[in-house]
C-alpha cells in the first residue's frame, strides 16, 4: 500500500465504534479494517475524527473579498446586488482569479475537498469570472474537485445578452445552471427559461430562491411544478429558502413533503440569511434562516454552505464550513447530539447526495479523500468548531495544521 491512515474514527460510523485503519493505493481506498499490516507510508490519526472531506455546495468565488471596494449602504435599504454591480466592469480575469484563489485556498485549508461555485455571467462581467474560476479548477485539482454553476444574478429577461452568455457557459463546460428570479422583472419567466435550458443541455439546476420579509410570492411552487413537468427530480437544488422560516409548522410540513416528493433539495445559507433578513425591523428581529433539520424530518435532503465571503451579502467569513454548521446550530437552537450529527452530515454525506456524487465516502474503490479533525465525533466537531489537522486528496496529503502549544512559565 502507498499509505495507511491509522487509528481514525470514521464520521459515518456510530459513536463509540473503535478507530480503524484506511489502506490507500494508487489514490484509492483499498481496505478499511481495525488492523492492516502492510508496507507504505503511515499517518497516525491518533483516534481523531475522519471524514471523506467537507463539501461546499454553494459559494461565490468570483465575487469574494470585495467588501473594501464597496460603497457603504444604509442598514434598512442594503442591496447586496447593487453593491456589486458598479464593480463588475472593473473586474479583470486576473483580479477575479487573485481574490477567488485566496478564498479557495482558505476553503481547502479548512477541510473542503469538493465544491460547487456559483459564477455570474452577464454583459457587465462577461465571461471573465467564468474564465478565472475555470483556470482555478485546473490548477487546484490536486486538492479539490470544483464544478461551476453559471447564473444571472441581475436578471435574465430584463438584461439583454445574458441568455447568450448562459448558453456559452454551458457550452464551455458548466454542468449546472442557476437563477435568481427575485432580481428579474419577470421572475416566473426566468425560472421557466432556466428549466428549458437545463433540459436542452442536460444540466443540473441550482437556484437562489425565496428570500424576503414575508411568505408571499414564493417561487418554490413554480419550481416544484416544473421539476415534475421536466422530470428533473434529484437534479434541482434551491438555495437560501429563507421564507420557509416564516411559515407555521403545518404549512411548512405540507410544502416540505411536496418538495421531497418532487426530488428538490435545499441548501441553507445561514451566514448570509442571518445578515440580510429582518432589516425592516428595529426590534424582535427575525432570524430568517430555514430549519434544515426540520426539512430533513419531512424527507427533504439539505446541505449547509458558506455562500458569500467578504462581500456586501456577507461581510464576514473564514471559509470554515464547520463554523457555518456551528452558527446554524446556534440560530436553530440545536443541542442534542443527533441534531449536531445531522449538521455535520449536511457538510458531508448529505451534501454529496445533493451534488449527485457517486464516489464520495469511505468505501473500497472510492477516491482516497480524507480529512482528519481534532475531535472524537461529528457532534463534537460542530459544537467546538474543531479545526482539521490534516487533509488528503487522492491519497496525497494536501493540508497540515500544527497544534498550538501552550507555553507555561518555567518553575
Amino acid at each position: 500500500m502507498d499509505l495507511i491512515i491509522r487509528n481514525a474514527r470514521l464520521a459515518d460510523r456510530p459513536r463509540g465504534d473503535p478507530p480503524v485503519n484506511i489502506g490507500i493505493e494508487h489514490g484509492r481506498i483499498v481496505a478499511i479494517a481495525p488492523g492492516l499490516d502492510a508496507d507504505g507510508e503511515v499517518y497516525d490519526a491518533k483516534g481523531r475524527l475522519a471524514c471523506a472531506g467537507l463539501i461546499e455546495t454553494h459559494i461565490h468565488l468570483d465575487k469574494s473579498r470585495i467588501i473594501e471596494r464597496c460603497a457603504p449602504q444604509e442598514r434598512r435599504t442594503l442591496s447586496p446586488v447593487l453593491g456589486v454591480t458598479p464593480l463588475k466592469k472593473t473586474m479583470s480575469v486576473e483580479d477575479v482569479r487573485i481574490r477567488a484563489e485566496r478564498t479557495l485556498e482558505e476553503c481547502i485549508l479548512h477541510g473542503t475537498t469538493r465544491m460547487r461555485t456559483q459564477v455570474e455571467v452577464d454583459p457587465g462581467i462577461g465571461m471573465r469570472g467564468f474564465e478565472a474560476v475555470e483556470s482555478l479548477i485546473a490548477d487546484y485539482k490536486w486538492a479539490i474537485d470544483i464544478e461551476m454553476c453559471v447564473f444571472p444574478q441581475e436578471g435574465l429577461t430584463n438584461y439583454p445578452g445574458t441568455d447568450e452568455l448562459l448558453v456559452e457557459g454551458l457550452k464551455r463546460g458548466a454542468r449546472v445552471l442557476g437563477g435568481a428570479p427575485r432580481y428579474d422583472t419577470d421572475g416566473a419567466r426566468q425560472v421557466e427559461r432556466i428549466f428549458e435550458l437545463a433540459r436542452e443541455f442536460d444540466a443540473d439546476i441550482d437556484i437562489h430562491l425565496d428570500v424576503g420579509p414575508t411568505p408571499e410570492g414564493m417561487y418554490i411552487h413554480q419550481v416544484r411544478d416544473l421539476t415534475e413537468k421536466y422530470k428533473r427530480g434529484g437534479r434541482v437544488v434551491v438555495g437560501h429558502m429563507a421564507k420557509l422560516s416564516l411559515l407555521p409548522p403545518d404549512e411548512l410540513a405540507r410544502l416540505a413533503r411536496r418538495m421531497a416528493e418532487a426530488g428538490i433539495a435545499v441548501t441553507v445559507l445561514p451566514a448570509t440569511d442571518l445578515f440580510l433578513m429582518g432589516r425592516d425591523q428595529d426590534h424582535s428581529v427575525r432570524r430568517g434562516v430555514a430549519d434544515a433539520n426540520r426539512l430533513l424530518g419531512h424527507g427533504v435532503n439539505c446541505s449547509l454552505s458558506s455562500n458569500n465571503i467578504l462581500n456586501p451579502a456577507t461581510p464576514y467569513g473564514d471559509c470554515s464550513l464547520i463554523r457555518i454548521a456551528n452558527l446554524y446550530a446556534n440560530i436553530i437552537q440545536l443541542d442534542r447530539p443527533a441534531q449536531l450529527r445531522e449538521c455535520f452530515e449536511m457538510l458531508t454525506t448529505r451534501s454529496a447526495k445533493l451534488l449527485n456524487l457517486r464516489n464520495y465516502g469511505f468505501a473500497v474503490g472510492n477516491p482516497a479523500d480524507v480529512v482528519v479533525f481534532d475531535a472524537q465525533s461529528p457532534e463534537q466537531a460542530v459544537a467546538e468548531i474543531s479545526r482539521p489537522v490534516a487533509a488528503f486528496k487522492n491519497g496525497k496529503q494536501t493540508v497540515r495544521w500544527h497544534s498550538p502549544e501552550l507555553l507555561r512559565p518555567s518553575s
